[in-house]
């Protein structure tokens, strides 16, 4: 159904909210974020913007729903470009286009992913499924990799794991539906969380500015041993 007139000035309003607030977030930082100052630039009074955005937190909502959706749909179109059955290579277009998004947006990421914003609490509700994009299509990924016989398990001996770690790793299957074993499930989430630490160093500065002259290679290095741990076949 078309929108009415009211309806798309609203949806055009939010929308420079939105990029408003994504600009103030790249020089001021998402803890100094201000409606006020999202007012002035947008040009109307103060009290006007609560009409649309209630507070700051509101307001941080809707960016990291914009961050997480605009990460998530850059993800799966990077990995939905390539071979369906080339999963290692699926697996580099997924790694490589979340570092490529967080070197561009480095703000945008830091909020994503960087030290939480002091006294700001992210509705679950409206966030849990926007940013759990990329551990979704990332999971899809090996889930489909193992179903097609894809992942080499020769290297790959099960860990020992008590009742109750086990009872955490089967819930997790449960939970995204996943058709791998549980050893499997325990280093994807290696695989996940190596991936974002890797990014975070090199977005955060942690390696230093002069330690690699070529950051992009050593990411490369990164996603092959990544690729290795999980038992994906280049």
């Amino acid at each position: 159904m078309s929108m009415t007139p009211r309806e798309r000035a609203r949806e055009q309003t939010m929308t420079e909210i939105v990029a408003i607030g994504r600009k103030h977030l790249a020089t001021e930082g998402a803890a100094a974020l201000s409606l006020r100052a999202v007012a002035r630039d947008l040009g109307v009074v103060s009290s006007a913007v609560y009409r649309y955005v209630a507070n700051r937190d509101e307001l941080l909502t809707l960016l990291l729903v914009d961050a997480y959706t605009e990460l998530g749909d850059e993800v799966d179109q990077a990995v939905d470009s390539i071979d369906a059955d080339d999963y290692a290579a699926r697996f580099r277009a997924l790694g490589r286009t979340v570092r490529s998004w967080a070197l561009r947006e480095p703000a945008r990421y830091a909020l994503l992913f960087g030290s939480p914003v002091p006294g700001y609490h992210a509705p679950s509700e409206e966030t849990t499924t926007p940013g759990t994009r990329v551990i979704a299509t990332l999971t899809r990924l090996f889930t489909q990799a193992y179903g097609a016989g894809a992942l080499r398990e020769d290297d790959l001996p099960a860990p020992r794991m008590s009742g109750r770690f086990s009872a955490d790793v089967r819930a997790v299957r449960q939970e995204m539906t996943l058709e791998i074993p549980d050893h499997l499930v325990v280093r994807g989430v290696l695989v996940w969380a190596a991936l974002f630490g890797a990014v975070n160093f090199e977005v955060f500065g942690q390696y230093g500015h002069d330690t690699f002259s070529d950051p992009e290679e050593l990411f490369e290095h990164h996603l092959a041993a990544l690729a290795g741990l999980i038992g994906l076949q280049s």
